[in-house]
């Protein structure tokens, strides 16, 4: 894992490096494949007020980055609060790719074997015609939204065999895609 640990309008101790280090050295416990993880602390006065802001960025190695900012009067509670954010994130991230699984029959019991019975049967298809297949022009396509009140947009292919959508707009004109 890449760690950086950048101070902006601030100057960074060791103390606050160090501390800083164990934070991201934390992280590692989630066996998560962390590609890089950076800190920015950076010093912020508003109104007066003194402050401090950090910002987490985890980059992952399948292509998640998680982002928390933590603003605070003192560097290391904000560190710390960030630092537990980030924890959660990481845990909740973690526990979607634990609960993800794919399932194979073999796994679905019961629901397999009346998935199995539904494909030894004889089934029967009946080809059915759609409107959206039959070619329209685009008058037949605004008769067909002025005759239906509630219908906003009508899909078709026009006979060039492009598919189109045309739809009523709210000044009362025909819009077409």
């Amino acid at each position: 894992m890449n760690k950086s640990i950048t101070g902006r309008h601030f100057e960074l101790t060791d103390a606050i490096k160090a501390y800083a280090d164990t934070l991201l050295d934390g992280l590692k416990k989630y066996h998560l494949d962390i590609t890089s993880a950076n800190i920015v602390i950076s010093a912020d006065e508003k109104n007066g007020k003194k402050g401090f802001a950090v910002e987490f960025i985890v980059n992952l190695k399948d292509k998640n980055t998680i982002v928390i900012t933590q603003v605070d009067k003192d560097v290391y509670a904000a560190l710390d609060l960030a630092s537990e954010r980030v924890k959660k994130s990481l845990r909740r991230h973690k526990d979607k790719i634990k609960d993800h699984r794919i399932m194979s029959f073999k796994d679905m019991g019961e629901e397999a074997e009346a998935v199995s019975e539904i494909a030894t049967e004889d089934v029967e298809i009946v080809p059915m015609d759609l409107e959206l297949h039959k070619p329209l022009d685009f008058d037949e396509a605004i008769d067909a939204l002025r005759e239906e009140k509630k219908r906003q947009f009508i899909v078709f292919n026009d006979y060039d065999g492009h598919m189109r959508v045309m739809y009523k707009r709210a000044d009362g004109k025909f819009g077409l895609y």
